[in-house]
């Protein structure tokens, strides 16, 4: 798993790349949590998501309450069909305020 950040503005931008799964979990942590508090909005591109497992669903969700806790913004961007399949069967499209999951 690799991650790529960047910024525009006030918005900042990660790209996750690879297995957001167990092995790597704690390490996207880091890299998240580090850029949601980067800046008051951060786009987080799942793009190059290949595989999602609840290790990684944990810690988007996790970014998705820190921001809310910290008034912060957390918007998914750009995802993966692995991401989307994920996401689609446990529901979670409301729960992140996606508008792509939750109009599927």
């Amino acid at each position: 798993m690799s991650a790529t950040p960047s910024a525009q503005d006030d918005v900042g931008h990660l790209a996750l790349e690879g297995e957001l799964t167990i092995y790597h979990a704690a390490e996207v942590k880091q890299q998240v949590l580090a850029a949601l508090r980067a800046s008051p909005v951060l786009e987080l591109n799942l793009a190059g998501v290949t595989e999602l497992d609840t290790a990684g669903l944990q810690v988007l969700m996790l970014a998705k309450q820190t921001a809310q806790a910290e008034q912060r913004e957390l918007r998914l961007v750009q995802h993966s069909q692995p991401v989307v399949e994920v996401l689609q069967l446990l529901d979670l499209g409301a729960f992140f305020g996606d508008a792509l999951l939750i109009h599927a």
